[in-house]
């Protein structure tokens, strides 16, 4: 029987704090290839459910009513907003990654300690992609330019994204 190659860690990945240069940081472009392949994994789920429940019209917006654009029930508010965050905060808390990231063998470990994050950081971290996306989506860019590569979320939630097999370099 093989073991999970994304369990949590027995022991933390690395003194990311103290030895910061010692752990492989998962780069922008290998983050948002993950991100990507993330989004279109979420749509092959989420589109055909909608259409399940709000028929082929989904898709155009012909289901909202004219007086009240965006969010018109309490199904799509879970459907858009509430499924999304307990899906992602749920690979986060499983496996430290989400398919996309597993594909691309990284993790998410908390910054100080190396250890999976905590389900505060999961959340805040969801929660700073927000952040991250509003001016111009500059904190995702961020990551390109950040000495571990961080973005805003990152951050905002004491996490780092890490490679796995490589977390410490040679």
């Amino acid at each position: 029987m093989s073991t999970n190659p994304y369990a949590p860690p027995k022991a933390p990945v690395a003194d990311v704090d103290a030895n910061p240069t010692d752990v492989a940081y998962a780069g922008f472009w290998r983050r948002a290839i993950a991100s990507f392949a993330d989004t279109v994994l979420f749509l092959a789920f989420f589109i055909p459910l909608a259409r399940f429940f709000y028929g082929s019209d989904y898709a155009t917006l012909k289901h909202v009513p004219k007086a009240s654009p965006g969010i018109s029930d309490p199904l799509e508010f879970f459907l858009t907003w509430v499924f999304p965050a307990v899906l992602y905060i749920g690979c986060w808390m499983k496996w430290q990654a989400t398919p996309g990231k597993m594909a691309l063998k990284v993790r998410i470990v908390d910054a100080k300690t190396g250890l999976p994050p905590t389900l505060g950081q999961s959340v805040g971290r969801y929660l700073g992609y927000y952040l991250s996306s509003l001016p111009l989506f500059l904190g995702f860019l961020w990551i390109a330019f950040d000495a571990r590569k961080q973005g805003w979320h990152d951050k905002l939630a004491g996490t780092v994204v890490v490679r796995d097999g490589a977390a410490r370099r040679s």
